[in-house]
């Protein structure tokens, strides 16, 4: 039995077979030809590579690394890297297809890609983890590039990581090339607000959700699995609203005060000890309690399938804001959209990432930048409009479920990129 089969225990935890499912539920509704359709199935390529890295003890240590372009009818392949122990071919190859359909869903001119490496870089030093991002950038120098391949920070990798890839990349084309990369130091080239526009866009889509649905998030009740960088802005931005976020957690354990946190206080707290289990004044709740708490918006921010229809059920909330990719499996998602609960999916709520890494793409082209409020307008600006091409979608068409939805919305924009471009030769 291969890694991957160990991993999955079915295909509801298999993230391809999720996308895969979403796909086709969606190809119901739109009009697209089989042999376009059966395309974008598959994508264009995966690369495997082994990637050997002396280690502070000077033995050489071999990690797996993948590259996965899924489609570039639009435009150059984008999509992020992470450096996780669970990083898979199948878990990169959904992840890429997901970063197609985002970003066609929001209107921006890339194709989906994505990479990986299995590692744990908390058990490596700077040392390390930065010797495996030069290897691994040597590794796909010829598949990325500004016109080609722009990868980005995911799990585990953020500016530092970025650099180290714009650097190694430029070294071996004998000039600096900024927009090789997005997610940079804004020292480098990188964009002002992109650090935090995953968590921005899901906040500022909030604010579409409640208008849309006659809501207030003003004193409304939410939680936040994942505290990461998405999570805790997201928490951070919709506390400062009004927002009463009830409870947060990160990969060591989660806090509950139905009173409400105090998020910049939680912030201050894991910054201090990397963590925020033990945070004064709150009670300790496990993963699957927090996802279960009876509250007005869930955010799942952490990583995928961190709600199957195991626990689908029990999920208490109104309205669910995927800030990770496929939080949500395709069973859970069914069970969850029969009883009523509002998905916004993750192609369409966690985009803002996206969103100002095209920005700094194109201010890296234009050899230009702008101020972090106008990247925030442009970003406001685009979040809406996806948000209502969207639920424009979610209204002319016969299902209750805003992911397909928002799946006709982008796979409609694919397929019609294919068809006019044809097929060479």
């Amino acid at each position: 039995m291969s890694k991957e089969e160990k991993r999955y225990e079915g295909d509801e935890l298999n993230p391809l077979e999720n996308m895969m499912s979403q796909l086709r539920n969606a190809r119901e509704h739109i009009d697209i030809t089989d042999d376009i359709f059966e395309r974008l199935r598959y994508p264009d390529r995966v690369a495997e590579f082994n990637i050997p890295v002396r280690m502070d003890d000077e033995s050489v240590e071999s990690f797996t690394a993948y590259r996965c372009q899924h489609d570039d009818a639009l435009g150059p392949y984008k999509g992020g890297i992470r450096y996780h122990g669970n990083v898979s071919r199948d878990e990169v190859t959904a992840l890429a297809g997901w970063m197609t359909w985002k970003n066609a869903v929001v209107g921006l001119p890339f194709g989906g890609a994505k990479g990986g490496v299995v590692c744990n870089p908390k058990e490596m030093s700077d040392r390390e983890v930065e010797g495996l991002t030069r290897r691994y950038t040597k590794a796909m120098r010829s598949l990325i590039g500004p016109d080609k391949d722009i990868p980005a920070p995911d799990v585990n990798t953020g500016p530092q990581t970025m650099a180290w890839i714009m650097d190694t990349y430029s070294i071996h084309h004998d000039y600096t090339i900024p927009g090789v990369v997005t997610g940079k130091p804004v020292e480098l080239g990188g964009s002002k607000g992109r650090s935090t526009a995953t968590g921005t866009g899901v906040s500022m889509l909030a604010d579409s959700v409640a208008d849309y649905y006659g809501k207030s998030i003003y004193d409304a009740t939410v939680a936040v699995q994942g505290f990461g960088n998405a999570g805790s802005v997201a928490a951070r931005l919709l506390d400062e609203k009004g927002a009463n976020v009830v409870a947060v957690n990160d990969s060591a354990g989660g806090i509950h005060d139905p009173d409400g946190l105090d998020i910049a206080d939680v912030e201050r707290h894991k910054a201090e000890t990397g963590q925020v289990t033990e945070y004064g004044g709150a009670t300790a709740i496990d993963n699957d309690e927090l996802l279960t708490l009876d509250v007005d918006i869930l955010i799942p921010a952490a990583l995928e399938n961190a709600i199957d229809a195991s626990l689908a059920d029990d999920v208490k909330a109104d309205y669910v804001l995927e800030a990770a990719n496929g939080p949500t499996t395709d069973k859970a998602n069914s069970i969850l959209v029969e009883r009523g609960v509002r998905i916004l999916p993750d192609i369409l709520a966690n985009a803002g990432g996206v969103i100002v890494s095209y920005l700094e793409w194109v201010q890296n082209t234009q050899r230009y930048s702008w101020s972090e409020e106008k990247v925030h307008e442009k970003l406001d600006d685009r979040m809406t409009e996806s948000f209502g091409r969207v639920m424009e979608a979610h209204e002319s068409i016969d299902t209750d479920c805003v992911r397909t939805a928002a799946y006709t919305v982008a796979l409609e924009r694919v397929a019609k990129a294919h068809d006019t471009r044809g097929l060479y030769p």
